[in-house]
């Protein structure tokens, strides 16, 4: 595991650290070829560049966010912001289902619009896959 993220997760209080290393865990296992680092301040896992999963601590739970979410067709992920982003939130590690997670990466992986290039193109993403 990265360790920035593993910094990231130990500084959490307990329950939202169990949270926070089955999230990593997971990501870290199912897309094992993401790059993955601290970006903006939370744990997010890039495919070519692309920022595709990551997750943060909020005051009252844990957001595992997917930036093209939305895309996903997947009724338990809400929408978040203004563009193609979902998100589910967690406040006990026990409300993780990992069967959703991991056809949520899958989807991750497959389904993707560029955010790499949404600066260079002034706000409008395109789908890549």
């Amino acid at each position: 595991m990265n360790k920035e993220i593993q910094e990231y997760n130990d500084s959490q209080n307990p329950e939202d650290k169990k949270i926070c290393t089955i999230l990593s865990s997971e990501i870290d296992a199912f897309l094992s070829e993401a790059e993955s680092k601290i970006w903006h301040r939370h744990p997010v896992w890039f495919l070519d560049g692309n920022p595709v999963a990551g997750y943060s601590k909020l005051k009252d739970s844990v957001r595992l966010l997917f930036w093209s979410g939305q895309s996903f067709d997947e009724p338990e992920l809400q929408n978040e912001g203004s563009f193609k982003a979902a998100e589910a939130r967690y406040t006990s590690s026990d409300q993780i289902n990992l069967q959703d997670l991991k056809r949520w990466l899958d989807k991750a992986r497959n389904i993707q619009w560029d955010y790499k290039n949404i600066v260079k193109r002034k706000g409008v993403l395109i789908r890549l896959k």
